[in-house]
């Protein structure tokens, strides 16, 4: 029998994730929050997956991190903020020979994980998925993309890629996934915080033409004192061409705003300041962003963290 999947996050992409390799046959359990997530799951007959206007749901198996089960493949699903403080509650319960799926944006938490579970392998994830959650326990596929994995300690693919060839997940093992990592804090970091301060759909940001510029200028600079030339090249019309294809989309630190949900701006925006710092960088743009963006958040009683 294969290796059952455990998914921590039942947000978008977990819940996509989840439904995907469950519809495939294969064992998948989802670990909720507490005992009153896990009754109103349970009570909701699991999670619901809407497809070309089309809902299934798919009784997935639901437990709480408290569950003495194993684990020994562990997709994170959570927000960046949230993923170390998880990782160290399931801790005890991960196999010596764990394998730990990282999907979160940005970075920096990647690497707070990894320094929490040494004996575990912990695999990167950057995702072009498109999901949103229309209620508890659903999730709508709007986007087809793909997801590249990586690990920037072992080059050698993992044996369970077949799982996910098997459940239709588009993806591919990359060598140089920090270098798709930093290209997609780049773009998120050119996107997101502005669509916040300017109130706007990412097409808004047409608008915004020299203010995008300077900061692609700024990220790229950074990107060459990383060490990640290929995640600067072309970034401005990268970015251009994302703002175009995605113009009816509403950015997602955009939608937690909207929400009065928390945003990952210290994995994004305030990742990338502080390795800015770091290598005595002087990008004012990028700065007066950050701060412009945490004064918003305060403002609206938001955390900036």
């Amino acid at each position: 029998m294969s290796t059952a999947w455990h998914v921590l996050g039942a947000g978008s992409l977990g819940a996509l994730w989840a439904t995907r390799l469950a519809r495939a046959g294969l064992p998948v359990k989802l670990i909720v929050r507490d005992a009153e997530r896990l009754r109103s799951y349970e009570a909701a007959g699991g999670l619901t997956l809407v497809e070309h206007g089309q809902a299934s749901t798919y009784a997935v198996p639901g437990e709480t991190a408290d569950s003495p089960e194993p684990i020994r493949r562990l997709l994170v699903a959570c927000k960046a903020y949230d993923a170390e403080s998880a990782i160290a509650r399931l801790a005890p319960r991960l196999t010596a020979d764990a394998e730990l799926i990282l999907l979160q944006n940005g970075l920096g938490s990647q690497d707070a994980v990894a320094t929490r579970v040494p004996q575990a392998r912990c695999i990167s994830a950057s995702s072009t998925e498109g999901a949103f959650r229309d209620g508890d326990w659903r999730v709508v596929f709007a986007g087809h993309g793909f997801t590249w994995l990586g690990d920037v300690t072992q080059p050698v693919a993992p044996i369970w890629l077949d799982d996910l060839q098997t459940a239709n997940i588009p993806h591919e093992w990359s060598t140089d996934i920090l270098t798709r990592l930093w290209r997609k804090l780049a773009l998120n970091c050119a996107i997101n915080p502005l669509t916040v301060l300017h109130h706007c759909r990412n097409g808004g940001l047409q608008d915004h033409h020299c203010e995008v510029a300077t900061l692609c200028a700024e990220l790229a600079e950074l990107l060459q004192h990383c060490g990640q030339p290929a995640a600067a090249e072309n970034l401005q019309q990268e970015v251009e061409r994302v703002i175009q294809a995605t113009a009816a989309n509403y950015s997602s630190m955009y939608q937690d705003v909207a929400n009065q949900r928390r945003t990952e701006i210290s994995y994004l925006l305030g990742h990338a300041c502080k390795v800015a710092t770091r290598h005595q960088l002087n990008l004012p743009h990028l700065n007066q962003l950050q701060q412009r963006l945490v004064a918003h958040l305060h403002s609206l009683g938001l955390p900036s963290d």
